[in-house]
């Protein structure tokens, strides 16, 4: 079985919730295992935020989508690192939507800033898959949804540096008031 973070996106934003309702059932078949899921929508007020709108842990841990590797996630993409990379601003693809800019699109937090434009809906899915099939079936030819499949182990590997570097531009913003103030305090000595 490979473990993938699977991401799917719709022309409607209902039908992420209808894929959300349909996944949990060929869960419960076994046609995949479901680890974590989550419809997630892009803001569309201009701050270029994501919010969890319905979540589930098919684990049984009782992991709340804020704890979970998708609020990690999710979490990036809202955080000042997404902003500060211009996931958001258009400025790594410009406008067009073509098979060519999405092939660039080569990180997760690339893509689902792009393919879950402002005032859309998604689904973000983590799960084990034997056979890529029934979800291609559900969500590509049943709901006429788009699927992107990330290795979870690497996407795991991105999260963890893109976490570092937060926790490092948050250590710099800091040192800044500080070394502000000892030049202030140089000055008037």
């Amino acid at each position: 079985m490979t473990k993938r973070i699977i991401v799917a996106n719709f022309e409607y934003n209902s039908q992420a919730y209808e894929a959300f309702s349909k996944v949990k059932k060929i869960h419960a078949l076994r046609q995949i295992k479901g680890e974590q899921m989550a419809v997630v929508t892009h803001t569309e007020d201009g701050s270029h935020q994501f919010e969890i709108e319905d979540f589930l842990d098919f684990t049984g841990a009782n992991k709340t989508s804020k704890f979970g590797t998708i609020g990690m996630l999710v979490g990036v993409l809202t955080g000042p690192m997404g902003l500060l990379l211009g996931w958001f601003g258009g400025s790594m693809f410009g406008a067009s939507k073509d098979a060519q800019e999405v092939k660039r699109a080569n990180t997760i937090f690339e893509l689902l800033g792009k393919e879950i434009s402002e005032g859309k809906t998604g689904l973000i899915l983590i799960a084990n898959e034997d056979d890529n099939r029934p979800l291609n079936q559900l969500i590509m030819y049943g709901l006429g949804g788009n699927l992107y499949r990330f290795d979870y182990q690497e996407v795991e590997e991105e999260l963890d540096k893109m976490h570092e570097a937060q926790q490092q531009v948050q250590e710099n913003l800091t040192e800044v008031p500080n070394n502000q103030s000892e030049n202030d305090n140089n000055e008037e000595g």
